[in-house]
């Protein structure tokens, strides 16, 4: 048993009425006291008491499973559509394209051009503000898939990885391959 009666509040717990794959964890609330909450921290498939990134958020029905696993999917296949067009977006907005031309020895004592492009972008422009702004919706979507992840619920969790394949699988085989054969060192 814990003891924890040094805290405002008192709370004695058994380890052995926890589900073995939860650990639990002391949580210390605005009011003062202290909450208990178990954590799982083994992969478990169950759809009872399960909490999805807020405490409002409680999935304890299969029907709230299956719609929990159907949004996270669709968020995951989302954030891989994101990551395509922010990327498109970015070759779209580039501007001052510059080539820049200097002499390279070449075979037999000859003298060969190589042309370099260098490609940029203003930094108070529009289109750097929308990447800025979809970076910072990329990044808050990714966090939330991760601590989604996080909760060790398998059908959460495969709903994350299929719905990131899914998405990587439709959305990234537009993604074309450019090689430059003048090319020959990064």
């Amino acid at each position: 048993p814990l003891d924890h009666s040094h805290h405002m509040g008192i709370y004695h717990m058994d380890n052995s009425t926890m589900p073995p794959h939860h650990h639990m964890t002391t949580s210390h609330s605005h009011g003062g006291g202290d909450m208990m909450m178990m954590m799982p921290m083994t992969f478990y498939f169950d759809f009872k008491n399960v909490e999805l990134l807020f405490s409002s958020l409680v999935i304890n029905t299969p029907g709230e499973m299956a719609g929990a696993f159907v949004a996270v999917f669709l968020l995951a296949m989302f954030y891989e559509g994101l990551k395509i067009a922010r990327e498109g977006l970015l070759r779209k907005s580039q501007v001052s394209i510059r080539y820049n031309s200097m002499p390279v020895p070449g075979p037999n004592g000859t003298i060969l051009m190589e042309t370099h492009k260098t490609v940029g972008q203003q930094m108070l422009s529009f289109p750097h503000l929308l990447q800025t702004v979809l970076h910072i919706i990329q990044v808050v979507i990714s966090y939330f898939l991760m601590l989604i992840f996080m909760t060790y619920n398998g059908y959460l969790c495969i709903a994350v990885a299929a719905g990131a394949g899914t998405g990587y699988f439709l959305f990234s085989w537009k993604k074309a391959v450019v090689v430059d054969i003048t090319e020959h060192c990064h």
